[in-house]
């Protein structure tokens, strides 16, 4: 899809090129070569003016350069040219008699004149020669390309507040922080820069302000539900104290989960070069002494950039659902064209198409009727993608066709001398 700016610019080049292509039609027509028509009725005109002169004052002949013979020959006589021309000079009621003769010169027309006594003046007229077709292209060629320049550059200028808007957005962090833009330039830019700082500033107050909410309401959780556990331990029957404190750790998951999700924004400046094999192996071996089913596969020695414990979970969310929700997860890590790419799969139900899009939601549950056979939230694929991308890579959940989940994670690879 084409940018608004190159629209923009494709309309000022086709209008200019529209309007040349207009005023050169105009201009040949104006210009045009007359038609014979009208050549015929001037040189009817001069020879009219040449007769009325030679006959006043014959001495003009010598004095003008006219050349005065006897009669041409027939075999010289243009007949078809002649009837031509004397039919226009009779209707324009000129008198003069006229002949037209054979010419090698193509451009040129040679008439004679009939004078008294027999004599004839000899006359030569240039033909107008053709039009300037090329000269005139070549001019409005000149013209359209310095419009074009002209176009590009006041496109250039109009479209860049929304070049500032394209950028911006550009810029945005993995985090949502909208950095601050320079506020430098014609007065349209700095208004669009002030405008989207101020915009910027709000959102990021906005953002913030609900992360800590969560963040406090995560933590206010914690008071009452502990006071709730304390009352579940006096509880007589058994059966209901086992319900209450199943009820109540499911609800400190879910408080716990809230906290981690917002705990986990990384700050670019913690960053450092992290063994993602390394990170694989260890959260595959601590798993499988939980007894959770864990299957390692190829592991190839990869490193990123990145938050260690951050990374850590990411792997350990995607790694739990596969082994908790799809009987056992089987877990390989690799390399290619500059990423690491890891996969998780697992044979279990798969989740339904039309469900796939909303798997990183907070707190989605694909049935809510696990929630009483599988604890937890619904936010560890939430959290994991939150880590990835703010580390700048991408998670995927497919559906795989031999049955079960194909979870892929995607990363940007760095070498192991890069800093």
């Amino acid at each position: 899809m084409l940018s608004l700016r190159t629209r923009f610019t494709a309309l000022l080049i086709i209008s200019v090129v529209l309007v040349l292509v207009i005023a050169a039609v105009i201009t040949a027509w104006l210009l045009r070569k007359p038609p014979e028509v009208m050549y015929e009725r001037v040189l009817a005109e001069k020879a009219e003016f040449a007769l009325l002169l030679l006959r006043a004052d014959p001495l003009a002949a010598q004095t003008l350069q006219i050349e005065i013979q006897a009669k041409p020959a027939k075999d010289r006589i243009d007949q078809e040219r002649t009837e031509s021309i004397l039919a226009e000079g009779r209707r324009q009621g000129y008198t003069a008699d006229i002949v037209v003769l054979k010419s090698f010169n193509p451009h040129r027309w040679d008439i004679a004149v009939q004078l008294d006594g027999g004599r004839w003046a000899y006359l030569d007229f240039p033909e107008p020669g053709p039009f300037p077709y090329l000269p005139l292209a070549a001019y409005l060629g000149l013209v359209a390309i310095g419009m074009t320049g002209v176009s590009i550059y006041a496109s250039n200028v109009m479209m860049r507040p929304l070049r500032i808007l394209d950028e911006t957005i550009a810029m945005i962090r993995p985090d949502g922080i909208i950095p601050e833009l320079p506020e430098t330039g014609p007065l349209e830019v700095r208004t669009t820069a002030k405008t989207i700082n101020r915009l910027a500033t709000r959102l990021n107050t906005a953002v913030a302000s609900r992360m800590r909410m969560i963040a406090a309401a995560g933590h206010d959780m914690r008071t009452p539900m502990t006071r709730m556990r304390l009352r579940a331990e006096f509880v007589g029957d058994a059966d209901d104290r086992q319900s209450w404190l199943k009820d109540l750790d499911e609800l400190d998951h879910i408080a716990d989960s809230a906290i981690r999700l917002v705990r986990e924004e990384v700050s670019l400046a913690a960053q450092e070069r992290v063994s993602l094999g390394s990170v694989l192996s260890a959260v595959a071996d601590e798993l499988r002494e939980t007894d959770l089913p864990v299957e390692q596969g190829l592991v190839a020695p990869v490193l990123v950039r990145g938050a260690p414990f951050a990374l850590k979970r990411a792997v350990r969310n995607l790694i739990v659902n596969a082994a908790t929700h799809g009987g056992g997860a089987r877990v390989s890590l690799a390399s290619y064209g500059g990423e690491a790419i890891l996969t998780v799969m697992d044979s279990g139900p798969g989740i339904p198409q039309d469900l796939l899009d909303r798997v990183f939601e907070p707190f989605f549950r694909v049935d809510q009727a696990r929630r009483q056979l599988v604890p937890g939230a619904g936010l560890g694929p939430a959290i994991s993608r939150e880590i990835i991308e703010n580390h700048g890579g991408t998670i995927t959940i497919v559906n795989r066709l031999e049955g079960g989940l194909l979870q892929t994670l995607r990363l940007p690879q760095c070498s192991a001398d890069q800093a």
